[in-house]
C-alpha cells in the first residue's frame, strides 16, 4: 500500500510529494508550500505523538525558539502544525544530502576537508549557545551538505521534544548511542559541552571514517564512554596532525569541566589549527547518491508520467519545470562506491597532509588541487615576509644615515 499522506496537503498550505527518509519518530518528505509556491522539507512526527499534550505543547516552543536562530550553518525553520494525526514541522528543503551518506561514499576525510566540515557546524552550535539552546543529537544523520557546497545542522529541539512524551521519557536513552556524552548516558542532562563531547565524536568519525566505541548493543556502546576515553585518531589512521589529537582529547573529554565550554571555544581552537597548519579552503560536496536526490529524480518521474497520462494543459499538473533546482552532479556511470569503512589502507603524512583513494582524489576532485593552493598560499606569506623585511631595512638604513650625519646637516 502507499503512504496516505502524499499528494495531500498538511495545514490547507503543504503539498507532500515524496518521501526524502523515515526514521523511528517522523518521516521526511519534499513538499511545497502551495501559498508561497517554495519547495519546503516536511518533517512529519509519528502519529503516536499526536495525542500526548506534553509532547505538542514542547514541540511548538522548541520551533518558535529554532526558528528564532539565524545562521548559514543551521537549517531554517518556517513553520509547525498539527493535522489531525501529525505532527509536523516546515524547514528548509536542502538540495543534497546527508554527511553520513558522504561518509559512505567516500570514507575518512584529510583535515583540510574535516575542518570545512566542522567550521559551518560549530558555526550554527555557537549561535544556538549564545541564545541558551543545545542541540543533544549531534551525528551525521543531522548534518546536511548542499549541492552549493553548504553545510548545516538539522533537527534542533526534537530530542527535547521527544524527551518530553511520555511514552519515550522513561524507557529509552535519546540521542544516538554512539555521539552521547558521558553525562547523557548517566543523568540524561545536557548542556553546551555535550554538544561539544558529540562534536568531538563526529570529528573523530571524520578523520578516521569510525566512531571509537562499538558493542553488541547500543546501550554497551553508550556506556563504555563512562569508563573509556576517547582514543587519539592517529591510533586508527597514520599521519592525523598532532594538533587534531590534541583537539579531539579536549572535545571528548569525561569529565565536562575539562572540555571546550561551548561550540564558540571549539570553534576559535579549529581556527587556530587551521592557522597554525596552513590548511587550504575546500568546498564540501554533496553525497551523489543520496535518499533527497533519488527522491527529487522519483517526484520529477512521477511529474512526468502525470502529464503524459493527463495531456497538455490538463488542470492541475504542473507543466513547467519543477520549481526545486536540478543537483549539480549526475553520478558517474558505473563509477565505485566507496564501502562504510575502506579495506585499502589511506594515509596523510604530516608534512604535506597527503590524503588519497587509489585515484589520487577526495570527493572527485584531484588532490593536485588542494596541494597547489597550500604551496600557494606558503609562497605568498613568504612574498609578504620579503617584502616586510625589505621595508624595515630601507627604514632602518635610512635612519641610521640621517642619525650619521645629523650633525652635518644641522
Amino acid at each position: 500500500m502507499g503512504d496516505p499522506l502524499l499528494s495531500t496537503l498538511l495545514d490547507g498550505r503543504y503539498l507532500v510529494q515524496a518521501e526524502i527518509a523515515s526514521g523511528g519518530t517522523s518521516t521526511v518528505y519534499r513538499g511545497l508550500d502551495t501559498r508561497l509556491d517554495r519547495p519546503v522539507a516536511l518533517k512529519v512526527m509519528d502519529s503516536r505523538y499526536a495525542g500526548d499534550q506534553q509532547f505538542l505543547t514542547r514541540f511548538q516552543l522548541e520551533a518558535r525558539t529554532v526558528a528564532r536562530l539565524k545562521h548559514p550553518g543551521l537549517v531554517a525553520v518556517y513553520d509547525q502544525g498539527h493535522d489531525g494525526r501529525h505532527p509536523f514541522l516546515v524547514m528548509e528543503l536542502i538540495e543534497g544530502g546527508t554527511l553520513r551518506e558522504l561518509l559512505h561514499e567516500r570514507g575518512p576525510m584529510p583535515p583540510h576537508a574535516v575542518a570545512a566540515v566542522l567550521r559551518p557546524v560549530l558555526g550554527g552550535l555557537s549561535v544556538a549557545h549564545r541564545a541558551g539552546l543545545v542541540h543533544r543529537d549531534i551525528k551525521p544523520e543531522n548534518v546536511l551538505i548542499s549541492d552549493d557546497g553548504e553545510v548545516k545542522i538539522a533537527d534542533f529541539g526534537l530530542v527535547r521534544a521527544v524527551a518530553a512524551a511520555g511514552i519515550t521519557s522513561n524507557s529509552v536513552i535519546l540521542g544516538t548511542a554512539a555521539y552521547l556524552s558521558p553525562e547523557q548516558v548517566r543523568d540524561g542532562n545536557a548542556g553546551p559541552r555535550s554538544d561539544v563531547y558529540s562534536t568531538g565524536i563526529l570529528t573523530y568519525e571524520l578523520l578516521t571514517g569510525q566512531t571509537p566505541f562499538t558493542g553488541d548493543s547500543p546501550l554497551t556502546i553508550a556506556y563504555q564512554r563512562l569508563d573509556h576515553d576517547v582514543p587519539p585518531a592517529s591510533d586508527a589512521i597514520g599521519g592525523v596532525p598532532t594538533q587534531f589529537d590534541e583537539f579531539l582529547a579536549c572535545a571528548t573529554a569525561r569529565d565536562p569541566a575539562e572540555r571546550y565550554a561551548d561550540a564558540i571555544e571549539m570553534a576559535a581552537d579549529l581556527d587556530a589549527i587551521v592557522e597554525e597548519l596552513g590548511l587550504p579552503d575546500f568546498r564540501v560536496p554533496a553525497p551523489r547518491n543520496s535518499a533527497q536526490h533519488r527522491s527529487a529524480v522519483l517526484h520529477r518521474s512521477q511529474i512526468a508520467e502525470q502529464r503524459a497520462a493527463a495531456g497538455p494543459g490538463a488542470p492541475g499538473i504542473p507543466q513547467g519545470p519543477h520549481p526545486t533546482r536540478q543537483f549539480t552532479r549526475e553520478p558517474t556511470p558505473g563509477a565505485p562506491v566507496a564501502p562504510d569503512l575502506p579495506d585499502a589502507p589511506i594515509e596523510y603524512d604530516d608534512d604535506d597532509y597527503e590524503y588519497a583513494d587509489e585515484a589520487g582524489q577526495f570527493a572527485g576532485i584531484s588532490l593536485e588541487e588542494f596541494m597547489w593552493e597550500r604551496q600557494h598560499r606558503r609562497r605568498m606569506v613568504l612574498i609578504w615576509v620579503a617584502i616586510v623585511l625589505a621595508i624595515t631595512g630601507l627604514v632602518a638604513t635610512a635612519g641610521w644615515t640621517i642619525g650619521s650625519n645629523l650633525s652635518g646637516l644641522l
